[in-house]
C-alpha cells in the first residue's frame, strides 16, 4: 500500500505526497473580502503539502458572511489572489480554491440582506459578525427561478479562480453550508424538484459541480462533503440513502478527487456517534478519496493501508506546523497552535510559527 509520502495523481494535479492541507478559515483578508499580502507568506510557508486546499472563499456577496474571509467575485479579489498563488507556485506548491456559499450560516449585518437556504430554517446559536456574535436569522428559501443565477455565481467564481492562477477548485458541499442544506433532510423541506427524494436533494450539488467542471475541467474540480452526523445543525435521517447517490453522480462527472470530513465519537472539533460512511463511499467512488478529521501520522497511514483512503487532509496541524509533511516524516513533535489567533487579523499565530529546523535552532 502507498505511504503518506508517496506521490498521487489528483485528477490533473500531481501531488508529491498524500498529506493535503485542508481548508482553514483564518480571517486575514480585508473587510471588502480582498486577500492581503500576508496571505502569500502563510500559504507559501505550507507549500510542502501535497496539495493546499485554500480557506473557504466566497462566490458572492450573498454567500459570504464570515468577517475578513476572502472572495472571488470581484476583479480586485482576483488581482489580490495572484501574488498569493505565485508565492505558492514559487515555493514548489500546488493550490486549489475552495468555493463557498454559506447559505443560512450568515448574518444580514455582514451580507447586507436576508440569508438564503434550501428552506425557511434557522441555525441555532450565533453567527460571527463585525459587531461580535449575533443570533442567526431565519433564512428565506431560494426560489427555483434563482437557481440559474446561483449556478452563474459558481461559474464566475471558478473562472476567477483559474484567472488568479489556482490549479483547480473545490466546491464546499460540507459543514452545514448551502449545498449541505440542500442535501440533508432536516434542513431541506422543499416540495419542488430540489427537495423530497434523495435524487431531488442531490440535484443542486450535481448541477453546481457540473457547471464548475465545465469551466475548470472535471479533472481540476473536487468537492468536500460531510456525510455523517450533525454539522452546524444540518443532519440527515438516512445518510447512506442520499450520499451514495450523490457520490455516484460525482463519479459520473469524473471529478479529480472527493474529500470527506468525518468526525468520530471522540472528535476534537465536532463529534458524532453516526458511523463513518467512507467505506461505503469507497465502493461507489473509484477516483481518489481524501479523508479528513482528527488524523495523525499513525491513523492516517492506517486509513491508506485499509484501502479506503488514497490521501489524508490535515487541518489544524498545519496552523502551527507549516512544514507538517517533514515533521510527520521525521517523527518530530508537533507544535501547538494558539486558538485565540485562529481568526485574528495580524501576523501573530499566522505566519510566525517556525519550521522545524528553525525551531530546533
Amino acid at each position: 500500500m502507498p505511504s503518506l509520502f508517496d506521490p498521487i495523481q489528483l485528477g490533473a494535479i500531481h501531488a508529491p505526497n498524500r498529506i493535503l492541507m485542508a481548508p482553514l478559515t483564518r480571517g486575514r483578508s480585508t473587510r471588502a473580502h480582498v486577500p492581503t499580502p500576508i496571505m502569500a507568506d502563510y500559504y507559501s510557508q505550507r507549500a510542502g503539502a501535497g496539495l493546499i486546499i485554500s480557506e473557504a472563499t466566497g462566490i458572492s456577496r450573498e454567500g459570504l458572511g464570515w468577517p475578513y474571509a476572502p472572495g472571488l467575485w470581484m476583479d480586485e479579489q482576483v488581482e489580490a489572489w495572484k501574488p498569493v498563488i505565485q508565492a505558492v507556485h514559487g515555493a514548489g506548491g500546488r493550490i486549489v480554491a475552495q468555493l463557498w456559499h454559506m447559505g443560512r450560516q450568515v448574518h444580514s449585518s455582514v451580507i447586507g440582506g436576508q440569508p438564503v437556504s434550501s428552506s425557511a430554517t434557522r441555525t441555532a446559536g450565533q453567527a460571527h459578525t463585525y459587531e461580535g456574535k449575533q443570533e442567526f436569522e431565519t433564512a428565506r428559501p431560494l426560489d427555483t427561478a434563482e437557481i440559474p443565477r446561483l449556478l452563474d455565481d459558481y461559474a464566475r467564481a471558478t473562472r476567477n479562480a483559474i484567472a488568479a492562477g489556482f490549479d483547480g477548485v473545490q466546491v464546499h458541499g460540507a459543514n452545514g453550508y448551502l449545498i449541505d442544506q440542500f442535501l440533508r433532510d432536516n434542513a431541506n423541506k422543499r416540495i419542488d424538484q430540489y427537495g423530497g427524494s434523495p435524487e431531488n436533494r442531490i440535484r443542486l450539488m450535481r448541477e453546481v459541480v457540473e457547471r464548475v467542471a465545465q469551466v475548470a475541467g472535471a479533472d481540476r474540480t473536487s468537492i468536500r462533503l460531510s456525510p455523517n452526523g450533525d454539522s452546524q445543525g444540518v443532519d440527515d435521517s438516512d445518510p447512506e440513502a442520499v450520499f451514495i447517490p450523490a457520490v455516484k453522480a460525482l463519479e459520473a462527472i469524473g471529478i479529480g478527487f472527493l474529500e470527506l470530513r468525518e468526525p468520530g465519537p471522540n472528535g476534537t472539533f465536532g463529534k458524532t456517534d453516526v458511523p463513518k460512511l467512507s467505506p461505503r463511499i469507497r465502493e461507489a467512488f473509484t477516483g481518489p478519496l481524501v479523508l479528513n478529521s482528527d488524523y495523525h501520522d499513525d491513523n492516517a497511514q492506517a486509513a491508506l493501508d485499509s484501502g479506503v483512503a488514497d490521501a489524508i487532509s490535515f487541518g489544524r496541524p498545519f496552523i502551527a506546523n507549516p512544514d507538517l509533511p517533514e515533521r510527520l516524516r521525521s517523527g518530530a513533535a508537533l507544535a501547538k497552535d494558539d486558538m485565540p489567533t485562529w481568526y485574528s487579523q495580524g501576523p501573530e499565530g499566522y505566519i510566525d510559527y517556525p519550521a522545524l529546523e528553525t525551531a530546533e535552532a
